[in-house]
């Protein structure tokens, strides 16, 4: 079934990941990173987004580093 709002999504999507299949498929990626533990490249800043470290540890230094 085809995403009626991935245009949408792929506006606001972050994720740097080359080839990404789920990219501006955002109930995709979300199934497959909560599957693995992890969060989405949209819940974190450009620069730690880019380190591909999806693990809530990342997420919450990236937290930590923006307050």
């Amino acid at each position: 079934m085809a995403c009626p709002n991935s245009e949408k999504n792929l506006k606001a999507c972050n994720c740097s990941y080359p080839g990404c299949p789920r990219k501006g498929l955002c109930c995709d990626c979300l199934t497959y990173h909560r599957a693995k533990g992890q969060l989405p490249a949209c819940y974190f800043s450009k620069d730690a987004e880019a380190t591909w470290d999806r693990s809530v540890d990342a997420f919450l230094k990236d937290r930590a580093s923006r307050a």
